[in-house]
């Protein structure tokens, strides 16, 4: 079972309050990962319950209460030490994203809509609008504008910097011709960049992103290749330390891994064998053999899904993309 799907699971053993008490502290993104498993779910068997539970209890005994409520002390501490006005830039950036309500009503909204909405606006608009979303969903709502307006927004993307207020302002007036509710005053903030540009990326189908990566390169070959750099592909989860990649299996499903590692460079599979056990190794191996053909979709999907949760495990600093492992010193 995937994480959706066991979230989905512990959420209807828990009733109606809890599971809405525990919903409210979800993003829209995983509000709308967690309802569709929850629609989906049926004859869901007593061993799965059992095991849905067992995990949380294994994941409940690593995790303490720190952490909670974090966002109003930072903003606290911050106040006291800088004062009003030389902390509020700087709070705006540590806790961006939750200046605009505007703003925040994308991440509700279908990817479609999002890009009816922008179609019309000036390109520099739509890679605000983009560059505010999660990468996933900046990709889903570029598949839905016209192909000429898609390799124009990842590079527009690539190269925005500090954003004046002006042009936030801007952007957040389009979103309230949307959306009732009142604007806050926006200060500059540091979004898109070649990195973001480069996550967008690595979130599409191997197909889309291939075929924008190429217009970018006719364009600005440079551009191209910054942003090419920054890209992290399946192939590359072969340069990861041992304790990356360990980290990493114990975070995917065995099922998707399976399907994943179906269009798998040897060195990738060997990579990957030698950070199991012999036995689970063994079995990934059996696993792998007697699955049939998998269409080239399918495997595409699955690496990208694990390819997304090697991005949420570095940015939470649990594993290092670069290939090396932390040096050690005497």
């Amino acid at each position: 079972m995937g994480g959706a799907q066991r979230a989905a699971i512990l959420l209807l053993t828990l009733g109606e309050q809890d599971a809405a008490e525990v919903l409210k502290h979800l993003n829209a993104r995983d509000v709308q990962a967690v309802g569709s498993a929850m629609a989906s779910l049926s004859n869901v068997s007593r061993e799965q319950v059992e095991q849905v539970l067992d995990r949380l209890n294994d994941d409940m005994g690593h995790h303490t209460a720190l952490g909670m409520g974090t966002e109003e002390y930072i903003r606290k501490i911050l106040v006291n030490a800088l004062g009003e006005n030389k902390a509020g830039g700087l709070i705006d950036r540590i806790l961006l994203g939750r200046t605009s309500k505007g703003l925040e009503s994308l991440k509700w909204m279908e990817s479609r809509a999002i890009a009816e909405m922008i179609n019309q606006e000036h390109p520099q608009i739509i890679a605000l609008v983009l560059a505010h979303l999660e990468p996933d969903q900046a990709a889903e709502v570029i598949g839905y504008l016209p192909p000429r307006t898609r390799s124009d927004a990842v590079m527009r993307i690539a190269t925005l910097d500090g954003v004046q207020p002006h042009a936030l302002n801007e952007l957040d007036e389009i979103m309230e011709r949307q959306f009732s509710g009142g604007t806050k005053k926006l200060k500059s903030a540091s979004v898109g960049g070649l990195k973001a540009a480069a996550d967008i990326l690595n979130a599409m189908e191997t197909s889309r992103e291939t075929e924008l990566m190429t217009s970018i390169r006719q364009h600005d070959a440079g551009l191209g290749g910054r942003i090419e750099e920054l890209m992290f592909v399946f192939e590359d989860l072969a340069e990861l330390d041992d304790r990356s990649m360990q980290t990493l299996l114990r975070e995917v499903p065995t099922a998707r891994l399976v399907t994943a590692l179906k269009g798998a460079e040897p060195g990738v599979r060997e990579r990957i064998f030698a950070n199991m056990s012999k036995r689970a190794a063994d079995m990934l191996r059996d696993d792998l053999e007697v699955s049939g053909p998998v269409r080239l979709s399918e495997v595409d999907s699955a690496q990208k899904e694990v390819l997304g949760i090697a991005r949420k495990l570095a940015d939470a600093g649990q594993i290092n993309l670069s290939g090396t492992g932390d040096e050690m010193v005497s």
